[in-house]
């Protein structure tokens, strides 16, 4: 998976599959992590549906967690501030 550090933050490559029967982690996809949402895709519901479970899963503010593209797609890039990549590896579960 593609994890991107800078030196403020960390950004990784996200496939979103909403109406799910439940907020997970559904493993990686190629260069990307699937996430699964209950939230619909409608008026920007599953783009805060994302934002909130990132957010309480990193255990860090919503206003650190941003959707820098893919804002009217299934594949986003968002980016975590403050966050380092082994501690996104280690919160996910996921390796290099």
């Amino acid at each position: 998976m593609d994890i991107q550090e800078h030196s403020n933050g960390t950004a990784v490559k996200v496939k979103i599959q909403p109406r799910a029967s439940r907020n997970r982690i559904a493993g990686e996809l190629g260069d990307m992590l699937k996430v699964t949402l209950t939230a619909p895709p409608v008026d920007g519901a599953a783009n805060a549906a994302c934002i909130e479970f990132f957010a309480s899963l990193l255990k860090i503010p919503k206003k650190q967690v941003e959707i820098l593209s893919g804002h009217t797609g299934r594949t986003k890039l968002i980016k975590f501030y403050g966050v380092t990549k082994d501690e996104l590896q280690r919160v996910l579960g996921v390796g290099d």
